[in-house]
């Protein structure tokens, strides 16, 4: 454990630039937004301080309506290093961050509390909490009000990278009704650095392209942009109820009220449950049998009225970290049945084992992540459970033991344990790091 914990810890000060931590220096050389948060939550054991330091860089890049933007771009690294890159996306922020204009899961409070904890008398000399909240009060607004587009309370992702599950099979039925651009027009970084069989289809990233680019032409106004991908996450919600509890316990520690972060909680949970069918919870498209000529679709001022996508991913499991879920139960007996077969296979297969979609070492369909184990960790040791703790120490074992012999690596087959992707990726490192801790969350 010591030599695992030496070796997390070079990772991430190998990935520091300064300021912030890349995922990976090859890959993604850029600041992204929920590796930021997860990166912060090993941090902390190491520097509490950095940890900080980090999360405030990434809301350096906030936008004046909330947002934090998914990747902030820094100036050092080459404007084509990766794409799509600033000149693709053409957002800068009112700091002068050149950014993306899509967002990911909203984890960082969480992460900004997770972060206090670690040393309240260093957190209160630097006014971290009190510098922090506002901001991500305005990120939670932003998300709440703009991103409602269904009118049921729940916020909707635009884009399959919203989810940070890029090319989740959950995604593959609204894809399709994406025209995409065409593959001439734009070049392809990522391959450079990665096997063309762990990444995505140049067919799914020409529609990612196409959809970034209407964000983009239309100003990134949720309330003009004629969205052809929309849909309720159940992951990207869950993460956002996760942190209207950690909201309030900041807002408790500024010795302010925090009931408005408690009600939040309480009607996203209740929002949530629309998503549950079938003992998980599914995405719900906002698009589904609505007309495909762009003049005809829905815009964020109307409601859509959607059906669940009958599709079952690691994200309808991420919901166990929400305290005091009604399905915990069901969901639990889900990750331990043939679709997931949790404590059987390699930490959490992103994708149903059974599925038609199954890929064992492609991205998200099929592969086991590091992050979603971690989260799912954290759902089962709330539970409180005799047979839950047990499932807990085994995933946090399994979790230790393959970040260790992958050389931390971004993912893994869910069979064979196989390193998939880059290696010395941040949040793997980070996140052993934390399990090393023998702290509960």
């Amino acid at each position: 454990m010591s030599e695992l914990r030496r070796a997390a810890e070079r990772v991430l000060l190998g990935n520091w630039t300064g300021r912030s931590t890349v995922p990976s220096h090859s890959l993604y050389p850029h600041h992204w937004s929920w590796d930021s948060a997860f990166i912060a939550i090993g941090l902390r054991h190491l520097s509490p301080r950095r940890a900080q330091v980090e999360l405030e860089s990434l809301f350096g890049a906030q936008w004046q309506d909330g947002r934090i933007p998914h990747i902030s771009f820094s100036p050092s690294v080459p404007r084509d290093a990766y794409f799509p890159g600033p000149d693709f996306w053409q957002a800068t922020t009112r700091g002068g961050v050149e950014s993306s204009g899509i967002v990911q899961p909203p984890v960082h409070a969480l992460a900004v509390w997770l972060t206090h904890q670690a040393d309240e008398a260093e957190s209160i000399r630097r006014g971290f909490l009190a510098r922090m909240y506002p901001k991500l009060v305005a990120w939670h607004t932003y998300l709440r009000e703009r991103r409602d587009l269904g009118g049921r309370g729940l916020v909707a992702v635009v884009h399959p990278w919203e989810s940070g599950m890029d090319n989740s099979p959950a995604w593959d039925e609204a894809l399709a009704r994406v025209e995409p651009a065409p593959l001439h027009s734009f070049t392809r970084r990522d391959t450079d650095h990665a096997s063309d069989d762990d990444r995505p289809t140049d067919l799914d990233y020409g529609r990612y392209v196409q959809l970034a680019a209407t964000y983009r032409d239309h100003g990134y106004d949720d309330a003009r942009t004629p969205f052809t991908f929309a849909l309720e996450d159940p992951c990207f919600n869950a993460l956002l109820i996760a942190s209207e509890h950690a909201l309030a316990s900041i807002a408790e520690a500024l010795s302010l009220d925090p009931s408005r972060h408690v009600t939040a909680a309480a009607e996203l949970t209740s929002a949530l449950t629309t998503l549950f069918h079938d003992g998980i919870f599914r995405p719900r498209d906002l698009r589904a049998g609505q007309p495909r000529a762009e003049d005809e679709q829905t815009t964020a001022g109307e409601q859509a009225a959607g059906r669940l996508v009958e599709v079952d991913t690691v994200a309808g499991l991420v919901p166990l970290i929400v305290p005091e879920l009604p399905q915990a139960k069901e969901l639990l007996a889900t990750a331990r049945g043939p679709k997931f077969r949790l404590g059987e296979v390699r930490m959490v297969p992103s994708y149903d084992l059974t599925g038609p979609a199954f890929e064992p070492g492609r991205y998200w369909r099929g592969p086991s992540w590091f992050n979603t184990a971690w989260l799912l960790h954290r759902g089962l040791v709330q539970r409180g459970e005799h047979q839950a703790e047990e499932l807990a120490d085994a995933l946090r074992a399994d979790v230790l033991e393959l970040a260790g012999s992958t050389g931390f690596a971004e993912y893994v087959e869910p069979f064979t344990g196989e390193a998939r992707g880059a290696r010395d990726f941040s949040w793997t490192a980070a996140l052993a790091l934390d399990l090393l801790r023998p702290s509960r969350p």
